[in-house]
């Protein structure tokens, strides 16, 4: 994700009426419109993985699942795309223009985004009063950070990584994702470097 420099400021409205226009998605955060980038094949298989592991696992569920191109509005001044989104919320059901009540949230970590994924886009995520579940997708390792919101309203942190467990369990919907599945068709780098 990289800000678009060359564009002027634009209201939320003057976003929304611009974006869909484009032929390339836009996120907009106060008022900074960021171009969204294309990812790796890495990025692309593990994010299709996890979207097809939980609309399996929620199939016949009132809940629906969406990756990428769907838009999330957290408030009236940021628009995001997460990698990979649930809701089980009425109104989000229903939408047809954008989401803005998940329970669970999933980002593929790329060295362009990860940054914001963990910072600035956590913090705008952590904002919204439905949100349960926020996981971090490491794409060259099999590792999978979950931050959680416990009873007490406080964010915890589970690393799940293929070293020491066999699966990732996404609680807010009830899932147990073998990592297999999650890194299925994914070519990881190897150690072994001849020089």
């Amino acid at each position: 994700m990289v800000a678009a420099a060359d564009l002027p400021f634009m209201s939320p409205s003057e976003y929304l009426h611009w974006e869909a226009e484009q032929n390339h998605r836009h996120e907009y955060i106060n008022g900074e419109i960021c171009a969204m980038t294309g990812g790796t094949l890495a990025h692309n298989s593990i994010t299709l993985n996890l979207a097809a592991a939980l609309k399996a696992h929620l199939r016949g569920k009132p809940c629906k699942v969406f990756m990428a191109d769907a838009k999330l509005q957290i408030n009236e001044t940021v628009y995001v795309y997460p990698d990979v989104a649930v809701t089980c919320d009425r109104r989000d059901l229903e939408a047809t223009q954008q989401i803005q009540h998940p329970k669970l949230i999933i980002e593929v970590l790329s060295p362009g985004t990860e940054a914001k994924d963990r910072g600035r886009k956590f913090y705008h995520y952590r904002r919204l009063p439905s949100l349960l579940e926020y996981c971090l997708v490491t794409p060259d390792a099999q590792q999978v950070e979950c931050y959680r919101l416990n009873d007490r309203g406080k964010w915890e942190l589970t690393t799940y990584s293929a070293d020491e467990t066999d699966t990732l369990t996404l609680t807010t919907v009830g899932l147990d994702c073998p990592f297999s599945r999650v890194y299925e068709d994914v070519v990881l780098p190897t150690d072994d470097v001849t020089l």
